[in-house]
């Protein structure tokens, strides 16, 4: 999901553009009676494309469930060689857009779409665009996606909470290749987002075939973060700070990719925390990327932390969450080494007692256990391998007085959150450290207890448990001991 330059040349691309001549949407047969008839109004997200019928590449506005989608160089694609969850998906060629024509509600915290390559085609790069003005101007969100492979794979990417938003997709890497999308989810805080506006029911659609309902399948898992269980999420046990993904809300964003979540503060130039599941689906032999970079996916405005602003200063560039927790692909690997999952950290703090911790955990995984994992840091101030710093990168990055962790390990299945109410087994595992290059090597010299951690960070570390749940577990202090 972090994009690079494809190109296609010679024969192939040959191949490929023979194969699109002539192409049709479905192996449906043809000649079948038409019936034009109103289209319904919108129902909430997903967007699954089940209701379209558009049979052709030509610029053309399609009436779908959601409301009105316009498609250029675009269509609804039905054939075997159409990867998609039920009968249909959207299909793009050359440089094709598919656009919302109608607003969904303001509120919107998360997108995710799906993406597969056409039938056998080789990779596309497409980028989702956000309009915040009813279409009159877009901005980029994210970085490119690069989407290779028949397997319909999810994106996900932050949305904005405060006003309303149109979605573009635009498919970016030339002609060559065609590109599948599917399953189109905007969540707010409150559920699936609904449509507003202008173009939410307009126009006729045509009714070639009976329309299936059917409800999305949980996406394909390839250590993309995203683990068997559909319930799996990222921040499954709540926001701990409230986060929205409104850029006005620069203390307090919060920054969704798939392989973790994050609640930024950009006036520290650091994450107040980030949460994230492991599985053994996580774990692989993707080798370490050591690609430390800024984070494309912050709004422009906020200062754009780099590698650079951290040399020389006795401070590691230490992970939340870790590349090891993460290393089931290159693209998940690579994900962890944006330096929105950064804080300085001491080496001795970052390479013996955070690193041994971070053993322990997926030692875990492998012994059978799921672990939902929020990781952060507080105060400011900081004793590195060049003595004491407050800050960084000319006062833009703070070096942390303490760092901490919170491990929720449970055997590995389904309906955690129910578990995590009954299941007598489950560990909370938390540990406070001081971010010092004299601390212990030794992680179980520093547990201590969830109300503890929320009592020095202000944060709700598992506020989508029941209250009663929260109450019992937030008292636990751990052995370190596996049971």
């Amino acid at each position: 999901m972090h994009a690079s330059a494809y190109f296609i040349a010679g024969a192939f691309a040959l191949i490929a553009c023979s194969q699109q001549s002539g192409e049709t949407a479905t192996s449906e047969p043809s000649g079948q009676a038409t019936v034009v008839r109103q289209a319904p109004a919108p129902r909430p997200f997903p967007e699954t494309f089940e209701a379209g019928s558009k049979g052709a590449y030509e610029e053309a506005d399609e009436a779908l469930a959601t409301g009105a989608w316009h498609f250029r160089d675009g269509l609804i694609g039905s054939s075997p060689q159409d990867h998609k969850t039920g009968e249909r998906s959207a299909r793009l060629r050359n440089l094709g857009r598919l656009s919302m024509r109608f607003d969904a509600a303001a509120g919107v915290r998360q997108i995710r779409i799906s993406a597969a390559a056409y039938g056998t085609d080789g990779p596309s790069t497409w980028e989702l665009w956000l309009s915040r003005d009813g279409g009159r101007t877009y901005t980029r969100t994210g970085e490119p996606v690069v989407t290779k492979g028949p397997a319909l794979r999810p994106h996900v990417f932050a949305g904005v909470a405060s006003q309303p938003i149109r979605l573009e997709i635009r498919k970016t890497s030339g002609p060559n290749n065609r590109l599948n999308l599917d399953d189109i989810v905007l969540e707010t805080a409150t559920g699936p987002a609904v449509a507003v506006g202008a173009g939410v029911t307009g126009g006729y659609f045509e009714d070639r075939t009976p329309s299936t309902t059917r409800t999305p399948t949980p996406p394909p898992q390839g250590g993309t973060g995203m683990a068997q269980d559909p319930h799996d999420s990222n921040l499954a046990l709540g926001n701990p700070s409230g986060a929205t993904s409104d850029p006005a809300n620069a203390t307090n964003y919060l920054l969704v990719h798939p392989e973790f979540t994050i609640g930024y503060n950009a006036n520290r130039g650091i994450p107040t925390w980030v949460s994230w599941h492991l599985d053994r689906s996580d774990l692989g032999q993707a080798p370490r990327q050591n690609n430390f970079r800024p984070d494309a996916a912050l709004p422009r405005q906020f200062y754009q932390v780099t590698a650079a602003g951290y040399a020389r200063s006795g401070f590691d560039k230490g992970h939340n969450c870790p590349s090891g927790d993460r290393t089931a692909d290159l693209d998940a690997n690579s994900a962890t080494f944006y330096m929105t999952n950064m804080v300085p950290q001491a080496p001795q703090n970052n390479q013996q007692t955070w690193a041994h911790l971070e053993e322990y955990g997926r030692s875990q995984v492998q012994r059978g256990q799921e672990i939902y994992i929020i990781m952060g840091s507080y105060g400011r101030g900081g004793t590195g391998a060049n003595g004491f710093a407050q800050t960084l990168d000319q006062g833009r990055v703070t070096v942390p007085a303490r760092i901490w962790k919170v491990m929720v390990i449970l055997p590995d299945g389904v309906n955690d959150l129910q578990r995590l109410a009954t299941d007598p087994s489950v560990r909370v595992l938390a540990i406070d450290t001081p971010n010092d290059n004299a601390v212990n090597p030794d992680w179980k010299q520093y547990l201590t207890s969830v109300d503890k951690i929320e009592a020095a960070t202000g944060l709700d570390l598992l506020s989508a448990l029941p209250r009663p749940v929260q109450a019992r577990l937030q008292k636990l202090v751990d052995s370190g001991q596996a049971q």
